[in-house]
């Protein structure tokens, strides 16, 4: 009966793993007329202390040409030349760890005879809770990908944005970019360049 308690708890917890949500946070300069940005341009992505998993070209390819599309739906167009706003990415990798909690929650019996020990006749199914506690650690990698906006005519940093993720490959981490990089410029001060 144990063993049945320790599968659906486990089963539960990869579950909701995988169903982790990206985390976004956001902040920029107060009273900054964000209209007046017509022209982009980009800056050299910002090395990090990385596990490199965002240093090859099928990342910065799902970085960039994601943000560009977003940008010229605000009205952003992009330029090489003298662009009032530019912007940059860093990507991080960290290895982190948690706690793996045991819980002592169960299924009661099910069908004409039940489950349980021993022998007899019962009806009905349940359900029995109870506390969990810390058995043990696991790690894990956490990725960030933040970008900032730099006025070009004073090289101040004017809006940054992070989207953060749980990441166990490489390759699933990469491919979740695009949505991460939308993510991050919903949060973009809606009167650029309008």
């Amino acid at each position: 009966m144990k063993k049945l308690g320790y599968i659906f708890a486990f089963s539960l917890f990869v579950l909701l793993s995988s169903c982790a949500s990206t985390q976004y946070n956001t902040t920029k300069m107060q009273n900054q007329d964000f209209g007046q940005y017509k022209t982009y341009g980009w800056l050299p992505p910002v090395d990090s202390l990385s596990k490199n998993y965002f240093n090859n070209d099928i990342a910065r390819a799902n970085i960039l040409s994601t943000a560009n599309k977003e940008l010229e739906s605000l009205g952003l167009t992009y330029s090489k030349d003298n662009p009032d706003i530019l912007f940059r990415y860093i990507p991080i990798v960290n290895n982190k760890s948690r706690l793996v909690y045991h819980s002592n929650m169960g299924w009661g019996g099910m069908g004409p005879w039940g489950w349980g020990m021993g022998w007899g006749w019962g009806m009905g199914m349940g359900w029995g809770g109870g506390f969990s506690y810390p058995v043990g650690s696991e790690k894990f990698r956490y990725a960030h990908l933040i970008i900032e906006a730099l006025d070009r005519q004073n090289n101040t940093v004017v809006w940054q944005a992070r989207g953060s993720f749980d990441t166990k490959q490489p390759e699933r981490a990469i491919n979740k970019l695009p949505k991460v990089v939308t993510g991050i410029f919903k949060n973009f001060p809606a009167k650029a360049g309008r």
